[in-house]
C-alpha cells in the first residue's frame, strides 16, 4: 500500500501553523502556562487545517531559501498580531491595577505562576472575569476567526506592509490606556475624593490620627465600591474583540 501526500497542502498546512501557533504563544489565555504547549501545537494544526485548502492553491515557497523565508514570516507576523491583540486585552487587568494602586491593595502584589509576572489582587481578579466573559460569549472565536481571515489578505509568501504597523500599535496604545481609565475612572475618583476628605479630617482634628484609619477605610471602601466596574466588562470585552479584529485585519493589508 501506497501512501500519497499532496505537498502543497502540507506545504500551506505548516506554514499556517507557524502563523497560528506564534499568535497562539502571545494572546491570553492561550498564552499561560494553563494550556500545555503541545495542547497549543494540536490547536494550531487542527485551525490551520481548515485553511490549508484554500492556500495550497496559492503561491507556495519551492526552494529552501523561500521556505526559510516564508517560515520566518509567518512567525514574526503572528507574534505582530498576537502582541497588539494580547496588548488590547489586558486593558481589563490594567483597570483592576489601577484600582489596586489607588486602593491600597497594590502592596499585595505577588507572582503569578500562570502568566509569568508579578500581579496585584484586582489586577488578577479582573483578568480572570475578562476571561470568563470572553469565553462564555464565543468572542474567543470572533478572535480566532479573525486570525484566520487574515491569511485571505496576507498569503503565506506575501510580506506585510509594516509601514502600516506603527499607526496600528498606537492606536492599540491608546486604545489600552483608554479603556482601563474608563473602566477605573468611577473608583478612582471615589478613593480620590476619600482621600481628600481624610487629608481634611488630619488638618481639622490632628488629634484623631487619621492616617492609622486611612488606609483600612480606603480598603473599606474599595471592597464596598468595586461592583462599580463590572457592569462595563461585558461592553469593554465586545469593544477589545472588534478592535483586535480591526488591528489583525489592519496589519494584514485588508485596507
Amino acid at each position: 500500500m501506497v501512501l500519497s501526500v499532496d505537498g502543497a497542502a502540507l506545504t500551506a498546512l505548516l506554514l499556517a501553523s507557524v502563523r497560528v501557533v506564534a499568535w497562539l504563544a502571545v494572546v491570553p489565555p492561550f498564552s499561560t502556562r494553563g494550556i500545555p504547549a503541545m495542547a497549543k501545537v494540536v490547536l494550531a494544526l487542527g485551525l490551520s487545517l481548515s485553511m490549508a485548502p484554500m492556500l495550497a492553491e496559492t503561491t507556495l515557497p519551492t526552494t529552501t531559501p523561500e521556505l526559510v523565508l516564508a517560515t520566518t514570516a509567518q512567525a514574526l507576523i503572528g507574534l505582530g498580531m498576537g502582541f497588539v491583540t494580547m496588548l488590547l486585552f489586558s486593558a481589563v487587568g490594567a483597570a483592576g491595577s489601577l484600582i489596586d494602586l489607588f486602593g491600597g491593595f497594590a502592596l499585595a502584589s505577588a507572582w503569578d505562576p500562570l502568566g509569568m509576572n508579578m500581579n496585584t489582587v484586582f489586577g488578577r481578579f479582573h483578568q480572570m472575569l475578562a476571561t470568563v466573559l470572553l469565553l462564555a460569549t464565543g468572542g474567543h472565536l470572533l478572535v480566532i476567526g479573525g486570525l484566520l481571515s487574515t491569511f485571505k489578505y496576507l498569503p503565506l509568501t506575501g510580506l506585510p506592509d509594516v509601514s502600516d504597523w506603527d499607526g496600528v500599535l498606537v492606536t492599540a496604545f491608546s486604545m489600552f490606556f483608554t479603556v482601563a481609565v474608563q473602566m477605573a475612572l468611577p473608583m478612582i475618583a471615589v478613593l480620590f475624593v476619600a482621600d481628600l476628605a481624610l487629608a481634611l479630617l488630619t488638618k481639622v482634628a490632628p488629634q484623631l490620627n487619621a492616617l492609622n484609619v486611612m488606609f483600612p477605610a480606603k480598603v473599606g471602601l474599595t471592597l464596598l465600591l468595586l461592583g462599580m466596574s463590572f457592569p462595563m466588562l461585558p461592553g469593554a470585552v465586545e469593544h477589545l474583540v472588534e478592535l483586535a479584529n480591526e488591528a489583525m485585519a489592519t496589519m494584514a493589508g485588508a485596507g
